[in-house]
């Protein structure tokens, strides 16, 4: 035994040792120990809460008047001068229900896209599952969005709209919308840790999809022919199942929303196995 060694361990009693080696696949994700943490996802989530509305007069109030200003800007252009039609629904009302899960969408993508850079004094020197971090971020989007929400139920009150049956169905169009901004901001927060560049995509890919989902108009304008590949943007058919589970003269969604689902679902799986893959070089490269 050296002196080195005696120094470490003076009795010289066999010392067990652990080696931790990498998991291949998807059992890099540790889904089991992400269960076992499941606390910490609840505690990332509220610091970044209290961080966003830090040292802000109106605090939480944003996460309304965004929306509401939104609304009223929408409803003045495309409503009332451009006379978009609103599905037999009041334009306000219309318009909000697009908005809410566009929203709900755009931060979560927007705030899991970054979830790595900005927490990279963290994760490099305590180990946790790394796929915690996007899925913190959902939750603050959700906060966000169940203020807004509440807005949108004191409009169809004001207007008189009451929902039927398919309000039953919101929970899914709302999985759908967090599983959306989840997929992709797997992809590119694992980029965003090698390519800085991904920072000022995101906004811009953000923009286009915003013009190319029915937020401000109905997908009705869009032609038959075209409505498997529009649902190819996953967006297109959550908006369309949200308003169809609040405005009972919403039409059900159809074919578009099944395009949409299977986007989804290939999207996630595959964002799931490229984070897996590129997990273990996040603390050499962030």
């Amino acid at each position: 035994m050296s002196e080195i060694d005696r120094q470490i361990n003076p009795t010289g009693a066999p010392v067990e040792v652990t080696i931790i080696l990498p998991h291949r696949g998807y059992r890099t994700l540790a889904l089991g120990m992400m269960w076992r943490a499941r606390e910490l996802v609840v505690l990332l989530a509220s610091r970044d809460v209290k961080i966003r509305y830090k040292q802000t007069i109106l605090g939480g109030l944003w996460a309304i008047i965004h929306p509401i200003v939104t609304m009223i800007v929408f409803t003045i252009l495309f409503g009332r001068m451009a006379g978009l039609p609103s599905d037999g629904s009041p334009y306000p009302i219309f318009v909000f229900a697009g908005i809410l899960p566009w929203q709900l969408f755009a931060s979560a993508l927007s705030q899991s896209s970054n979830s790595l850079v900005a927490n990279q004094n963290l994760f490099t020197k305590v180990y946790f599952p790394r796929l915690l971090l996007p899925i913190s971020s959902l939750v603050v989007a959700m906060v966000d969005f169940a203020l807004a929400l509440l807005v949108l139920i004191a409009l169809m009150a004001w207007y008189g709209v009451m929902p039927t049956w398919a309000v039953l169905t919101l929970p899914i169009w709302l999985l759908l919308a967090l599983a959306s901004a989840l997929a992709a901001g797997l992809w590119f927060s694992a980029l965003n840790a090698l390519y800085r560049d991904v920072v000022h995509v995101v906004p811009f890919i953000t923009q286009l999809l915003f013009f190319l989902t029915p937020v401000v108009y109905s997908s009705s304008l869009v032609s038959d022919k075209w409505k498997l590949v529009y649902g190819l943007n996953p967006m297109a058919g959550v908006v369309e199942g949200f308003r169809w589970a609040l405005l009972p003269s919403a039409p059900a969604p159809g074919a578009l929303v099944a395009v949409s689902a299977c986007v989804v679902v290939v999207a996630l799986v595959t964002g799931l196995l490229f984070f897996a893959r590129m997990e273990d070089t996040f603390a050499d490269v962030v």
